[in-house]
């Protein structure tokens, strides 16, 4: 587990793939049971600090005693004026470390059922195409305008291995909107308001898919 004082390095979830690139480091300056209290962050190459939001997905890893880089994912969940600015970001489980690098945030394929209100009333429900952490892609019909920027009312029905179903509530910004040869549209979607208990309903689903990916 990442200790007191010790240094994290970590990339930030973003559509454009520059920006996600950009590696950044941080000193871990206090812990809570559930959560590791940071510096804010520095960019690695410029020196320049990184301003970061509650909600932002984090791939993160830190070298142990015996240098070797170990990987979790987490997010922001609050701050703290402790004399300086401290980002609270969620500590990970024991189980959820790794010694492999991940090439990307935690997203897995999956068709889902998801209900989707329009900021005009109107309602449709679709599936998605995959989800993850910091958002997801749904394909619907092509007859629904959907343009990039237009903020959703989502509901994703999440299904767990242990046969328990929940629906998780979101918000969710359009990035960017593709024409498919199917005559369907795909939209990718990031979170723009989403409640922590609800994003972690979604990772846990994502977890248990990539188990199940590793296992066959």
């Amino acid at each position: 587990m990442p200790k007191l004082n010790q240094m994290l390095h970590f990339q930030i979830a973003s559509s454009d793939e520059e920006e996600a690139s950009i590696e950044y480091k941080s000193r871990i300056a206090d812990e809570q049971e559930d959560g590791l209290f940071i510096e804010i962050p520095i960019n690695e190459k410029t020196g320049r600090y990184k301003r970061l939001f509650l909600g932002d997905e984090l791939s993160v890893y830190f070298i142990s005693s015996d240098g070797i880089k170990n990987y979790f994912d987490s997010h922001v969940v609050g701050f703290l004026e402790d004399g300086i600015k401290l980002v609270k970001i969620r500590r990970p489980e024991p189980d959820r470390i790794t010694k492999v690098q991940r090439r990307s945030f935690l997203r897995v394929s999956a068709e889902l059922e998801i209900a989707v209100k329009m900021s005009n009333h109107v309602r449709f429900v679709c599936e998605t195409d995959d989800v993850g952490g910091g958002g997801i892609s749904l394909i619907c019909d092509s007859k629904w305008q959907l343009v990039p920027e237009q903020v959703l009312d989502c509901w994703l029905l999440v299904p767990f291995k242990n046969g328990a179903i929940e629906h998780a509530f979101f918000q969710g910004e359009i990035v960017r909107v593709v024409e498919l040869k199917s005559g369907k549209k795909q939209a990718m979607i990031k979170y723009a308001s989403i409640n922590d208990s609800e994003r972690q309903k979604i990772i846990r689903y994502c977890f248990e898919k990539q188990l199940e990916y590793r296992n066959r």
